[in-house]
């Protein structure tokens, strides 16, 4: 072979080493590096073992890979993907493309955890090389297929995380579309990553090839040429572009170890298949990118060196699946133009058309014609043996000497593209006529004149369409570039197939079957559940509820029902968009069998992160509950939310915590015949442990009076099942004792304290309040004191008319440089931090203040209307004093009181002469009108 391709570019060589000459002023380095792409492609077309090379959703790599196979029948395939996704590509038959064969772990193991989760895609549309390869290895008897590259495992061992999720350089916005998300952060891996990586090559062919990103070089200077030339000459030609980028690359030597470890990784493989089957190297085909196509490593070829060892994969569990992916997807991942890859895909129809090439499709595939005939002429060729070899001339020659070839303008082609712009501009607002439709024709033209360019590519009708259609306004939701992109063939969003489905979703569609949904469907679908008179659909909310808590928003959304502790579904309405969220749907598949189990191992991992609060654990033992109706993962999360409490060390989840403590607390109380132990045990605990941090949050700048009111709010709200447990209540009249807060709404919150705890009467509330008010000095810091009372409102509702008395009397007395400025705080503080609480103020006011305007000026607050202490004395009827009658006439009870403490006595019988009635009341007044007045405040 050596001696046959000895001389094949010996005439390129001399006429590229006299350019260099002539240019360079001088041999040296110019003449290495044009006479090294040479030797480059020379040395790969030497190979025996027959080197594919192709760009990733080439329409030329494509239809060039279709008739090769169809002229050589290679007996193997080896492709340049993750090993590991070997088993999921017979699954591509029950799939409408694009999908991206993917592999994923959520639970790492040999690396670092803030990597999880580990996700690799390889996205695989219909107009790509490596999908013909596929189609015709599986679909062919006898014909293997063996994927070569490096494992999904080793992506990870061998880059840099941060590194390979940033992708390519994206110098073109991607389009602001959700399907560009399909791939999430995941790591892509493509057959034939074909870019300049010398930034100022690729900004020297844009700029002389009159084009503004790298798809439309590409597109005019790649793909038009190549569109109908021979196999020997697209291979050289592709070989030299690889060759040329490799060599002018910049020396990233993280990434150039990679490349070469690939590599190296891929020949190795291929020489231990050929090893182990006996299989002649000219009955096999290497289907690669052509950059490691020119390859320069000692592995290279089937004569290579076997020094390069695989490094043993981790202890990471990989999960593989099939998942929905798009044309943006793929241009958002790969740095490619927006409407790149559906412009190929156009492509890739009018070349199928033009050149009669049949190209190889799985049988089954969505959209897949079904012929007996062809089948049985592709069964009768691949048992044919392939041609005998004949070795390749020099083509490259004749290629770059060759002036490039005018394509003749397809008038009808052009105007029906401009008519059919017009047509949706139309419909998307646009004010466009005939005229418009016109001059994008004219422009067309134009500008692919100025372009040196023979016909207009759809990069220049989209540039014409946007000058003369879209102006300097958008009506509408998609500007014109858009509507472009749409027509040229639209961003195609892929769909996985039931089968292909895992076992979770494939379950969650056979719940979800009684909605009479498509739910494979992309868009929003409305389900109406009338689980009253359908109780067999309380399966499906159940479902229903579970995605919501698993899938991103809009995949399930509820527009009417709620779920609530100790609550049934009577009714609900759901938007889903299952068939649109598909790809999060088949990720749950990677965590478990079932959503509840899925759900479990989520709740669980929640609240046994490092990072977990007590607040966060109640929240799962809620979920527990509410969802998966669980009370073995209830009691088990709440005993570990025991621990997480015990742990903490302030009072900043204290809000959170109450809330979530008395909604368990009532369900639990109202659905239970006993209290679990583990809440007892919490409300213990929390009673004990709040009362230690009380002094501390009393005084601490960062505890909010917030958080020091529900700290109070859990002490008062808990205190009867604590003591009932045995709390003992003196701790917590020490802990308020041993608070001294400086901060003025902090000292208003410890004064409610007091009063509950019976320390402080509201007389002497009502004084010190008064006293505020009437220094001068204090008066500015009046409104932070009414803040904290209002806080006050968490632990000590009963408070509540007096926090209306108070704020009565600010809006009296307050002058109107404090009282005013106040006014937007006190609303910001309700709305934000107390927004429970405001419903309380407003019953109490709408109770004390007069409901009519009229009786308003006649009206006088009741804390100001005090009765006289003679007011309650008794007064004497016309008849005279009658004395406690009542008593008298019925003394069975107060014989029976006297019986049971041990009293014994006898009646004694009225007399005029002495004092009747209560004497003694009438004689002191002033304990009865104390009382009274306790009485009213209270």
């Amino acid at each position: 072979m050596t001696g046959t391709h000895e001389g094949t570019f010996e005439g390129l060589r001399a006429q590229l080493q006299e350019a260099a000459a002539m240019f360079a002023d001088g041999p040296d380095a110019l003449e290495g590096i044009l006479l090294g792409i040479v030797d480059d492609v020379d040395h790969a077309v030497r190979e025996p073992l027959e080197i594919f090379p192709v760009c990733h959703h080439s329409p030329a790599s494509a239809i060039a890979m279709a008739r090769r196979l169809r002229e050589k029948q290679p007996k193997v395939v080896y492709l340049e993907l993750c090993e590991d996704m070997a088993p999921l590509l017979t699954e591509l038959r029950n799939c409408k493309l694009p999908v991206a064969v993917q592999s994923f772990a959520t639970e790492v193991d040999g690396f670092p955890v803030e990597w999880s989760p580990l996700s690799v895609v390889a996205p695989i549309t219909e107009a790509s090389a490596e999908y013909q390869a596929i189609a015709y290895a599986l679909d062919t008897p006898g014909v293997e297929l063996v994927l070569v590259d490096r494992s999904s495992d080793h992506v990870f061992q061998w880059d840099a995380r941060a590194t390979q999720a940033a992708g390519p350089a994206a110098p073109d916005a991607p389009p602001a579309e959700e399907e560009a998300a399909l791939h999430g952060d995941a790591v892509g891996v493509e057959i034939g990553d074909l870019r300049p990586r010398f930034a100022e090559l690729e900004e020297h062919l844009l700029h002389h090839g009159k084009v503004r990103h790298w798809s439309e070089w590409w597109h005019q200077y790649v793909e038009l040429p190549l569109g109908d030339s021979d196999h020997d000459t697209y291979r050289q030609v592709m070989l030299l572009i690889g060759s040329l980028f490799r060599r002018l690359a910049p020396g990233d030597s993280h990434r150039l170890r990679v490349d070469e470890d690939r590599e190296r990784y891929m020949w190795t493989r291929m020489r231990e298949h050929l090893a182990a089957t006996g299989t002649d190297p000219a009955d096999c085909l290497y289907v690669c990118g052509a950059f490691h196509a020119a390859s320069r490593v000692a592995e290279f070829g089937v004569h290579g060196t076997d020094t390069f060892e695989i490094s043993p994969p981790s202890a990471t569990t990989w999960q593989h699946g099939l998942i929905p992916s798009s044309h943006a997807a793929i241009e958002a991942q790969f740095g490619l133009a927006a409407g790149s890859v559906s412009i190929a895909a156009t492509v890739w129809a009018k070349n199928v058309r033009r050149t009669r090439v049949e190209p190889f499709r799985l049988a089954g595939q969505a959209g897949a014609k079904k012929s007996r005939a062809k089948a049985k002429k592709a069964v009768t060729a691949a048992a044919v043996g392939p041609a005998e070899a004949i070795p390749p001339s020099d083509k490259l020659t004749g290629f770059l000497q060759r002036p490039p070839a005018l394509d003749r303008l397809d008038e009808a082609e052009l105007l029906g593209w401009s008519v059919e712009i017009v047509r949706a501009a139309r419909r998307n607002g646009y004010l466009a006529s005939t005229a418009d439709a016109i001059a994008v024709f004219e422009t067309s033209i134009l500008l692919a004149g100025m372009r040196d360019r023979a016909k207009p590519t759809p990069y220049d009708f989209q540039d014409a369409a946007v000058t003369c259609i879209e102006k300097d306004t958008v009506p509408g939701r998609r500007d014109v570039r858009r509507l472009v992109e749409i027509m040229m063939g639209g961003d195609r969003v892929g769909q996985v197939g039931y089968e292909a489905l895992p076992p979770l979703a494939r379950d969650v569609h056979d719940r979800l079957a009684p909605l009479g949904l498509k739910l494979q469907q992309t868009g929003v679908q409305r389900a109406l559940l009338d689980i009253a008179s359908q109780p067999e659909l309380e399966r499906c909310s159940d479902a229903l509820w579970m995605l919501r808590h698993l899938l991103p928003q809009g995949a399930a959304r509820p527009i009417m029902g709620e779920r609530k502790l100790g609550e049934r579904p009577i009714q609900e309405s759901w938007d889903l968009a299952l068939g649109t969220y598909q790809r999060a749907l088949i990720e749950l598949g990677y965590e478990g069998v079932s959503i509840e189990q899925v759900l479990e191992q989520r709740l669980r991992r929640t609240a046994y992160d490092r990072r977990a609060t007590t607040a966060t654990v109640l929240a799962a033992v809620e979920d527990a509950t509410l969802y998966l109706r669980s009370r073995r993962l209830a009691d088990e999360l709440g005993t570990h939310a025991l621990e997480v409490l015990s742990a903490e060390r302030s009072v900043d989840g204290a809000p959170e915590v109450l809330r979530r403590v008395r909604r368990l607390l009532a369900y639990y109380r109202t659905s239970e015949p006993v209290l679990p132990s583990w809440i007892e045990s919490f409300a213990k605990t929390g009673y004990a442990h709040y009362c230690t941090l009380l002094p501390t949050a009393f005084t601490d700048a960062d505890a909010t009076v917030r958080q020091v009111a529900a700290t109070l709010g859990f002490l008062f709200g808990m205190e009867s099942l604590a003591l009932s447990l045995g709390c003992d209540r003196t701790q917590l009249e020490l802990a308020v004792v041993q608070s001294h807060p400086e901060e003025p709404s902090k000292t208003a919150l410890l004064w409610a304290a007091r009063v509950q705890l019976g320390h402080l009467s509201r007389a002497d509330l009502r004084a010190k309040c008064d006293e505020l008010l009437g220094n001068p000095l204090v008066v500015p810091a009046y409104p932070r004191y009414l803040s904290g009372f209002v806080q006050a409102l968490e632990p000590v509702p009963g408070l509540t008319d007096f926090v209306v008395e108070a704020v009565s009397n600010a809006f009296a007395r307050l002058p109107d440089p404090v009282l005013l400025p106040w006014l937007p705080t006190l609303i910001t503080t309700l709305r934000s931090g107390g927004s429970e609480l405001a419903p309380l103020l407003i019953r109490e006011a709408g109770r004390t203040f007069p409901g009519r305007l009229a009786a308003l000026d006649a009206w006088v607050p009741p804390w100001l209307a005090q009765p006289e202490p003679e007011a309650l004395r008794p007064a004497a009827g016309p008849e005279g004093p009658h004395g406690c009658t009542l008593l008298a006439a019925h003394p069975a009870t107060c014989d029976a009181v006297a019986s049971l403490l041990g009293c014994e006595g006898t009646w004694e019988t009225a007399e005029t002469d002495r004092p009747a009635g209560a004497a003694l009341t009438g004689r002191h007044p002033e304990t009865a009108a104390a009382l009274e007045a306790l009485l009213a405040g209270a």
